[in-house]
C-alpha cells in the first residue's frame, strides 16, 4: 500500500468501525440470538476474505515461517470476535458514541501498554508524558461523552 494511504485508510477504518458497530446491533435487533448474529456477521468476513484469497493467493506462508509463529498469532480473530459480540449486545443500550468512545480509549490505552513493554513481539516505544496525557484526555473525552 502507498505510505500516502496509510493514515487515511486507518481513519476510514476506525469510521467503519462505528457504523459497524451500529449495523451489528441492529443485526442482533432483528435475528434476536446474538450467537446467530455473531456468525452471521462472521461468515460474511470469511466469504470475503477467502475470496479475496482466491484473486490474490500469493504470497503464501512457507513451512518455516509457520512453524515459527507463536502459537497467541491465530487468536487475533478471536479476539475480535469479543468486540463484535459487545458490538451487538450493548451498542443500542450504550449508544454508538459511549460505545464506540470506551473501545477506542480502552484499545489506546492497551496499545500504549503494548507498546511500552514491547508485548506481542511489537518494537518497544516508551511510554512519556505526551503519551500519557493523551491517554488521559482520552478518558476525559469519554468521560464528558458517556455523561452527556
Amino acid at each position: 500500500m502507498n505510505a500516502g494511504w496509510i493514515l487515511p485508510f486507518i481513519i476510514l477504518g476506525g469510521a467503519l468501525q462505528s457504523c459497524g458497530a451500529a449495523m451489528n446491533g441492529q443485526l442482533n435487533k432483528y435475528v434476536v440470538n446474538p450467537w446467530l448474529a455473531s456468525a452471521i456477521s462472521f461468515a460474511l468476513i470469511t466469504f470475503f476474505f477467502a475470496g479475496a484469497s482466491l484473486i490474490h493467493p500469493s504470497p503464501l506462508p512457507t513451512q518455516r515461517e509457520l512453524a515459527a509463529m507463536p502459537w497467541w498469532a491465530v487468536v487475533g480473530g478471536l479476539v475480535g470476535a469479543v468486540q463484535v459480540y459487545a458490538g451487538l449486545t450493548l451498542v443500542n443500550k450504550v449508544g454508538a458514541g459511549p460505545f464506540v468512545g470506551f473501545t477506542v480509549t480502552a484499545a489506546l490505552i492497551t496499545s500504549l501498554l503494548i507498546d511500552h513493554f514491547g508485548w506481542f513481539r511489537m518494537q518497544p516505544h516508551p511510554l512519556n508524558a505526551g503519551r500519557i496525557i493523551g491517554g488521559l484526555l482520552l478518558v476525559g473525552g469519554i468521560t464528558l461523552v458517556a455523561r452527556f
